[in-house]
Protein backbone atom coordinates (compact mmCIF):
# COMPACT_ATOMS: atom_id res chain seq x y z
CA UNK A 1 0.00 0.00 0.00
CA UNK A 2 1.27 3.04 -0.75
CA UNK A 3 1.50 6.52 0.95
CA UNK A 4 -0.83 7.90 -1.46
CA UNK A 5 -3.48 5.49 -0.55
CA UNK A 6 -2.95 5.88 3.08
CA UNK A 7 -3.10 9.61 2.88
CA UNK A 8 -6.33 9.75 0.39
CA UNK A 9 -8.38 7.39 2.78
CA UNK A 10 -10.27 9.76 5.60
CA UNK A 11 -9.46 9.21 8.82
CA UNK A 12 -12.71 9.09 10.47
CA UNK A 13 -15.57 9.41 7.92
CA UNK A 14 -18.92 8.49 9.78
CA UNK A 15 -21.87 7.04 8.64
CA UNK A 16 -23.40 7.82 5.14
CA UNK A 17 -26.96 7.89 5.11
CA UNK A 18 -27.95 7.21 1.94
CA UNK A 19 -25.75 4.50 1.30
CA UNK A 20 -26.77 2.77 4.33
CA UNK A 21 -31.06 3.20 3.03
CA UNK A 22 -30.02 1.79 -0.42
CA UNK A 23 -28.65 -1.20 1.42
CA UNK A 24 -31.22 -1.84 4.02
CA UNK A 25 -34.15 -1.00 1.34
CA UNK A 26 -32.55 -4.02 -0.98
CA UNK A 27 -32.08 -6.56 1.64
CA UNK A 28 -35.53 -5.86 2.68
CA UNK A 29 -37.03 -5.67 -0.22
CA UNK A 30 -35.54 -8.98 -1.28
CA UNK A 31 -36.21 -10.55 2.05
CA UNK A 32 -40.01 -9.76 1.80
CA UNK A 33 -40.61 -10.05 -1.73
CA UNK A 34 -37.92 -12.90 -3.12
CA UNK A 35 -39.57 -13.06 -6.61
CA UNK A 36 -37.97 -9.73 -7.46
CA UNK A 37 -34.58 -11.30 -8.32
CA UNK A 38 -36.98 -13.42 -10.74
CA UNK A 39 -37.23 -12.45 -14.63
CA UNK A 40 -40.49 -12.47 -16.67
CA UNK A 41 -40.11 -16.69 -16.82
CA UNK A 42 -39.65 -17.20 -13.66
CA UNK A 43 -36.49 -17.73 -13.21
CA UNK A 44 -33.62 -16.45 -11.49
CA UNK A 45 -32.14 -13.33 -13.01
CA UNK A 46 -28.78 -13.39 -12.17
CA UNK A 47 -27.56 -10.06 -13.66
CA UNK A 48 -30.21 -8.07 -12.27
CA UNK A 49 -29.77 -10.49 -8.43
CA UNK A 50 -25.69 -9.08 -9.26
CA UNK A 51 -26.05 -5.51 -9.88
CA UNK A 52 -28.51 -5.18 -7.24
CA UNK A 53 -26.12 -7.05 -4.57
CA UNK A 54 -23.13 -5.14 -5.71
CA UNK A 55 -25.37 -1.78 -4.67
CA UNK A 56 -26.45 -3.29 -1.28
CA UNK A 57 -22.71 -4.32 -0.11
CA UNK A 58 -21.22 -1.05 -1.77
CA UNK A 59 -24.73 0.74 1.01
CA UNK A 60 -23.13 -1.34 3.55
CA UNK A 61 -19.74 -0.73 3.49
CA UNK A 62 -19.85 2.71 2.87
CA UNK A 63 -23.13 3.53 5.00
CA UNK A 64 -21.07 1.81 8.14
CA UNK A 65 -18.55 4.32 7.63
CA UNK A 66 -15.85 2.43 6.52
CA UNK A 67 -13.79 3.42 3.37
CA UNK A 68 -10.91 1.07 2.24
CA UNK A 69 -7.42 1.98 1.94
CA UNK A 70 -6.93 0.69 -1.50
CA UNK A 71 -7.90 2.82 -4.61
CA UNK A 72 -9.55 0.04 -6.28
CA UNK A 73 -11.81 -0.94 -2.94
CA UNK A 74 -12.83 2.71 -2.34
CA UNK A 75 -13.94 2.82 -6.37
CA UNK A 76 -15.90 -0.58 -5.68
CA UNK A 77 -17.45 0.70 -2.19
CA UNK A 78 -18.12 4.19 -2.79
CA UNK A 79 -21.37 6.25 -3.06
CA UNK A 80 -20.71 6.34 -6.65
CA UNK A 81 -20.58 2.58 -7.17
CA UNK A 82 -23.65 2.37 -5.29
CA UNK A 83 -25.70 4.71 -8.09
CA UNK A 84 -24.00 2.50 -10.83
CA UNK A 85 -25.13 -0.86 -9.33
CA UNK A 86 -28.36 0.76 -8.90
CA UNK A 87 -28.48 2.15 -12.71
CA UNK A 88 -27.55 -0.73 -13.85
CA UNK A 89 -30.17 -3.32 -12.10
CA UNK A 90 -32.84 -0.73 -12.82
CA UNK A 91 -31.65 -1.11 -16.73
CA UNK A 92 -30.92 -4.72 -16.58
CA UNK A 93 -34.69 -5.48 -14.87
CA UNK A 94 -36.38 -2.76 -17.33
CA UNK A 95 -34.82 -3.25 -20.84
Amino acid sequence: MSAADQAAAPARPGLHGPCLAVALAVMLGGTLYPPLFAGADGHADHRFAMALFWAMSAGFVRGVGFVPRPRWARALFSPAAVLIALGLAAALKLG
